[in-house]
């Protein structure tokens, strides 16, 4: 429906109809207006698959919901690292929501991953805003060429489940504009989804539903979004103060009270009437869009999109670890050992729980295969009897290879509590050391939402992070177990030694309703590369069973304004034996300049398959914001000149080739100065030149005279040019007072010289 239609619709509303459609009309639907024509529109949770409640809602899984297929959730497929297959993913989810009636799918969850403890990272893609977005915003592209929404979340700094409806994340603007928010602006700017879902904490103190900043000012405003802005369920405070602040769906209802606070506010004259009317626009322009735009022949296929999400996961398990163990050889006596082999864990708990039709384990998978199995664990009772060890050791003793299907039980992850260590169950690691103590060739096989700590990562000779793989992971396990697949997957997140490490480890998630993020914008490999902290396997990391070579790094030009592009350029060769898929990753380290900056950041990224000695050319185009920070003087993005690496990686630690390119900023900021600012920053200022060469000039004259003060051997030992100018760097300009025989009045002249250049 046109624009223009839409207000025509709702002007012939009535306040209390206005304000009705603010609020659902159930736990999943919109109001409607029969006597209008307008109608309701239904809702799904689902990033990774539809959870569709029928008869009655809940937000956290609790009830039933139709049959349907989970795919790997949000943590595999960003260790996908691949575009294309999060746009097949959305693609398949998209047809699946019109064939069972769904306006909006509620997804992708793109929370930065600040800690490893929170409880729902299970669902969220990454510690790195960029390949968030990117991911996000393919997904996007995929689910919303069938005429159905999404609703990217939870917006904004919602990254713990502790406390997660009351606390304030208490974040200063640089952090949240190059970590938080960039982790959405690149995606609602490049795949313009229908809705937004607001977080229910609060921001700085506000409640995310009434944060007019980022709901209206930036969101709208600085990023063009043009939707509708949909509350988490239950997470607004006060209805009319979220509509007035830019947010216009309440869900789920809140039987009448939203719309009892919007007209009394109305008619109290602190909710314009004007607000709501917009709201109404937003909200009717998503449900008309998917009303009018239904796939009346959409067939949920099943028992297709199972073997679909199968293939999926295979590109989503990295291989961390291989002392010449893997693939292994299908005549090998192999061990299976664990009850994950049996009944894998492949999804977290919570509201994006998917009650999946068929599941496919890796014992299913094993047919034809010398597999044997023991179950060496109960995952519901986090227990392991004498019976089940002595089975596990005596089935690895009469193995020539055991593999061990371990990881986090249900009970760990899941929305609405975080975890309170990163450890694995302790009769798992005690397993792993029974079973590596009679077999020397052991295999590790993870199912885990988020990094865990490995004492025993020393005595394995194989290790495959499978993470939530969806349930047809077995099928993917089995292939690349023994070699029918080349894992190809790439760390999403870094893996820390121990929880301590992390950088948010001495603030995150206390038992407070304030959450200081002190660390700022040092998050994931930002801070251990930066501080060179050891980690047990870096961001982007992954083995492949063929091996890659990298060469030729060009950069089109070597010097640039930042309003320009650079084109960068980089060879990747098989050099192995066998087809394989390589992760290209760039990275971009700054000078060191006048802020501080995170040595490295991830600016670029693809996934390409390579034939054993084939070779390709992989292009990346980088504009401002590859260089830039938030400067928050200007409140805008900001290069500093000066040189900065090109660098070409297989992980966030391991760079290959680099090549520099120097950045010239084409913006000057102007910068006042007093008589407490240091000579070390005027100098270094850009726009002063003319008047600051009067003041060096002034600068030089009480040097010579301090020189000539103080001539002696053992002054000149005490003090040489070099040294006296190091420390005139810090120096406030009002130390010429006494160092350089000017006086105040003079400076202060000079000064209003220089500032009104």
């Amino acid at each position: 429906m046109e624009q223009a239609k839409i207000k025509e619709l709702v002007q012939k509303m009535t306040l209390e109809e206005k304000a009705s459609l603010c609020s659902g009309r159930d736990f999943w639907h919109t109001d409607s207006v029969d006597r209008l024509g307008i109608p309701s529109m239904m809702m799904s949770d689902g990033p990774h698959g539809l959870r569709k409640q029928e008869d009655e809602g809940d937000h956290l899984g609790i009830n039933d919901s139709i049959k349907a297929v989970c795919f790997p959730a949000g943590c595999a497929m960003a260790a996908s690292f691949d575009r294309d297959l999060l746009t097949r993913l959305g693609d398949v989810l998209g047809n699946e929501c019109q064939a069972e009636d769904l306006g909006v799918v509620l997804g992708p969850a793109m929370n930065i991953k600040r800690s490893p403890l929170c409880g729902r990272n299970f669902e969220y893609y990454s510690e790195d805003p960029y390949l968030s977005a990117e991911l996000a915003t393919a997904y996007i592209n995929g689910v919303q060429k069938h005429n159905v929404g999404t609703s990217p979340k939870h917006f904004l700094a919602n990254n713990q489940e502790c406390r997660r409806m009351t606390c304030s994340s208490e974040v200063d603007e640089r952090t949240l504009r190059e970590i938080y928010l960039a982790s959405f602006e690149g995606m609602v700017k490049n795949a313009k989804p229908w809705t937004i879902m607001c977080s229910y904490n609060r921001i700085n103190g506000t409640y995310a539903s009434e944060n007019k900043l980022y709901l209206t000012d930036i969101l709208r405003g600085e990023w063009g979004f043009d939707g509708f802005v949909v509350s988490d369920w239950g997470a607004v405070n006060r209805a009319d103060k979220a509509v007035e602040s830019g947010m216009d769906l309440e869900m789920p209802s809140s039987n009448g009270a939203g719309t009892r606070e919007i007209l009394k506010a109305i008619e109290a004259g602190t909710l314009k009437e004007e607000a709501v009317d917009a709201a109404c626009e937003n909200i009717l322009s998503i449900v008309f869009r998917f009303a009018e735009n239904r796939e009346a022949n959409a067939v949920f296929d099943r028992k297709k999109d199972h073997e679909i999400s199968g293939e999926m996961a295979k590109e989503c398990i990295v291989l961390l670890k291989n002392e010449e163990i893997l693939p292994l050889s299908e005549d090998k006596n192999v061990a299976f050992i664990g009850q994950f082999a049996e009944s894998p864990r492949f999804q977290g708990g919570g509201s994006s729980h998917i009650n999946s039709e068929r599941i496919t384990s890796a014992m299913d998978c094993a047919a034809g295969l010398r597999v044997t199995y023991a179950q060496g664990y109960d995952a519901k009772t986090d227990t392991m009897t004498p019976e089940m060890k002595a089975e596990a050791v005596e089935a690895a003793k009469n193995a020539d290879v055991a593999v061990l299907f371990v990881g986090l039980p249900d009970a760990y992850e899941s929305e609405g509590y975080d975890r309170s260590h990163m450890r694995m169950p302790a009769c798992q690691n005690e397993l792993i050391e029974a079973v590596a103590e009679v077999q020397p060739n052991v295999v590790v096989v993870l199912h885990n939402g988020a990094p865990v700590e490995m004492p025993w990562i020393d005595k394995v000779k194989g290790l495959l992070e499978c993470y939530l793989g969806g349930d047809a992971v077995g099928r993917a396990q089995v292939d690349i177990l023994f070699g029918r697949t080349n894992p190809s997957g790439r760390l999403p997140e870094t893996f820390p030694i121990q929880m301590e490490d992390n950088p948010s480890y001495p603030f995150y998630a206390s038992d407070e309703d304030i959450v200081e993020y002190r660390e700022g914008v040092f998050v994931g490999y930002r801070s251990y590369e930066t501080r060179k902290t050891k980690v047990l396997f870096p961001f982007g990391y992954g083995l492949s069973y063929t091996k890659f070579a990298y060469s030729n790094l060009t950069v089109d030009k070597t010097s640039m304004k930042d309003n320009e592009q650079v084109v960068v350029s980089v060879d990747v060769e098989n050099v192995g034996g066998r087809e394989g898929k390589e992760v290209v990753q760039l990275y971009v380290a700054p000078p060191k300049g006048r802020v501080i900056r995170p040595v490295r950041e991830l600016r670029g990224f693809t996934k390409i398959s390579l034939q054993p000695g084939e070779k390709k050319t992989v292009t990346f185009t980088l504009g401002k914001r590859a260089f830039a920070y938030w400067n928050t003087e200007i409140h805008d993005w900001h290069v500093e000149d000066g040189t900065y690496q090109i660098q070409v990686g297989t992980s966030a630690h391991d760079i290959v080739l680099e090549t520099g390119v120097t950045v010239e900023c084409s913006t000057l900021v102007k910068r006042i100065h007093h008589l407490n600012s240091t000579l070390g920053d005027l100098m270094r200022d850009p726009t002063k030149t003319e008047a600051v060469e009067m003041l060096k000039k002034q600068l030089a004259e009480g040097s010579l005279q301090m020189e000539e003060k103080e001539d002696s051997d053992a002054a000149k030992e005490a003090m040489n040019q070099e040294m006296m100018m190091a420390m005139m760097n810090y120096m406030p300009i009002r130390a010429m007072k006494s160092f350089g025989g000017l006086s105040e009045e003079k400076l202060q002249g000079m000064l209003d010289q220089i500032n009104n250049a």
